[in-house]
């Protein structure tokens, strides 16, 4: 055959095959149009279910016992409190009522922590209760709040240090003698969500050293600050003879500091460089330089006084920096803590804010040595939270305040020891009455039961319908919805064709 005819037999075979491929393509597209014309004709209503009434769930949308992160609680009773009896309330009472002048002129959004704005009750008793009477302020306690023991979870007690306010000699001018300078907070410190002219920036969190207007760095450490980073910018609020006493007053948050002709300055915390505190007694023992049974503040001070080269190294191990504001205090008043108002030497103490609310009372009871280094003293005493500080963390976990000078220091110096904590809840939140308001859930029914019946109602008190259940004032109640069953799939017969003769089927080449 000639190529030319090839080629003509090849193209009408192929045109024939396309034309046959066309109708089978056609009759399936008629098929399935034939299938979904008989499904829309017979199906067009799906069949339709019987409703399910909702059912009122015996359970009220109650708030859940208060949380507090990484805590562990025991509600007691106060006869379980041990030296609840033997303490001097009516002086927690006075203490409590000072936090409560804060608490009280308090408006706005509550903080969201575990007690939230709860202690606005028990202060607005105390408003109108000037006590005398110190079986009046137990029987105050008793009545407003409830005793829960808290610990960090997994440990069995809480953990206590001591503080205090330093009194320093300085001088107004730097001198041969006094040539640590004490710094107020530079005006290039940043803090991001607080305006750079706000008192007592927090003490955790990022601190930025801003430069022109928009570009931020880390601020300078301790080491960089004491090799004169913000020397002669104006910031010497005053000087001091040893740098050994500059690291304690910022580790204690406040000073005061005696000057040759008479004056006394006082120093309250202002703000911080951003970085974590460090503590130096940690380092001496992890060196084996003084062992643990031995650690305390003035043993600190010791090796510092005889280490001069090693106690620059130290210290700036404690890369953190504390600047200060000057505040008008008189001698005879106490240092003024986070909370706004001056501390109660032996009743304030400070807590974790991030996990407690300042106003807070708790009850420490154990043993410290307070009247020497080795003493065992019964230590049972209700103290308020007014302060904090940034090596405070954990829900049990307080620095105690001894007050101002030498002997506080010496005691608080020394503090590092094991207590038990019990919290003191307000009634609106104790965690005992109001999970006892929390209603026990419906029978589960057996697996058997489950599998033949998964859309049956769970088993109601034939004494009181579930759709009985209504709420009472101030709750609401939860409505079950039925779970919807899936829609049935339509039921599609097969289309017959006519079945063709073998001749009429296409050849294939």
């Amino acid at each position: 055959m000639a190529p030319e005819a090839r080629i003509k037999s090849f193209l009408k075979n192929s045109a024939t095959a396309l034309c046959a491929g066309i109708v089978v393509l056609a009759s399936f597209s008629l098929g399935a149009e034939a299938a979904r014309r008989h499904y829309r004709s017979h199906y067009h209503h799906l069949p339709e279910v019987a409703a399910i009434p909702p059912r009122a769930l015996p359970y009220p949308q109650l708030p859940l016992p208060f949380e507090i992160p990484g805590a562990q609680y025991l509600p007691l009773a106060w006869a379980d409190v041990k030296g609840w009896s033997d303490d001097d309330h009516l002086a927690a009472y006075k203490t409590f009522r000072a936090s409560c002048r804060s608490i009280n002129a308090q408006t706005g959004a509550s903080e969201q922590k575990a007690l939230g704005g709860s202690l606005s009750e028990p202060c607005r008793a105390a408003k109108s209760l000037d006590l005398a009477d110190d079986a009046q302020a137990k029987t105050f306690f008793e009545d407003n709040f409830a005793p829960l023991r808290i610990s960090r979870l997994g440990e069995p007690d809480g953990f206590v240090t001591g503080y205090y306010e330093p009194v320093l000699d300085g001088s107004h001018t730097q001198t041969d003698v006094y040539n640590v300078p004490v710094y107020r907070r530079p005006s290039n410190l940043f803090v991001r969500g607080y305006n750079q002219a706000s008192v007592s920036l927090p003490n955790k969190g990022s601190v930025y050293r801003k430069i022109g207007r928009r570009k931020l760095v880390p601020y300078y450490d301790r080491g960089e600050i004491e090799d004169g980073k913000i020397a002669g910018r104006g910031l010497e609020i005053a000087w001091l003879k040893d740098p050994t006493d500059l690291l304690f007053a910022q580790i204690q948050g406040s000073a005061r500091i005696k000057f040759d002709d008479g004056g006394t300055l006082r120093l309250n915390y202002d703000s911080y460089n951003g970085y974590p505190y460090t503590a130096v007694g940690r380092i001496l023992i992890e060196r084996g330089i003084i062992p643990k049974e031995e650690m305390s503040m003035q043993k600190i001070r010791e090796w510092m006084a005889q280490n001069p080269d090693g106690a620059k190294e130290l210290r700036r191990q404690n890369r953190s920096y504390i600047f200060f504001r000057e505040v008008n205090l008189s001698d005879k008043d106490e240092a003024v803590g986070a909370q706004g108002i001056p501390l109660t030497a032996g009743r304030s103490i400070a807590v974790d804010k991030s996990l407690h609310v300042y106003g807070t009372p708790f009850f420490i009871e154990g043993e410290l040595p307070i009247e020497s280094d080795r003493a065992k003293t019964p230590f049972h005493r209700l103290m308020i939270a007014q302060d904090t500080g940034s090596a405070i963390i954990g829900p049990a976990r307080a620095d105690l305040y001894f007050g101002a000078g030498a002997d506080a220091g010496r005691v608080s110096g020394r503090l590092r020891h094991p207590m038990h904590f019990v919290m003191l809840v307000p009634k609106s939140l104790d965690p005992g009455v109001r999970a006892a308001r929390l209603p026990v859930p419906d029978p589960r029914p057996s697996e058997k039961i489950a599998r033949l019946f998964p859309q049956t109602e769970p088993a109601k008190d034939s004494a009181k319908p579930a759709a009985a259940v209504t709420p009472s004032k101030g709750e609401t109640v939860a409505i079950a919805n039925p779970i919807p069953l899936p829609a049935p799939r339509p039921v599609i017969e097969p289309v017959s064709e006519p079945r063709r003769h073998p001749k009429s089927r296409p050849h294939q080449q």
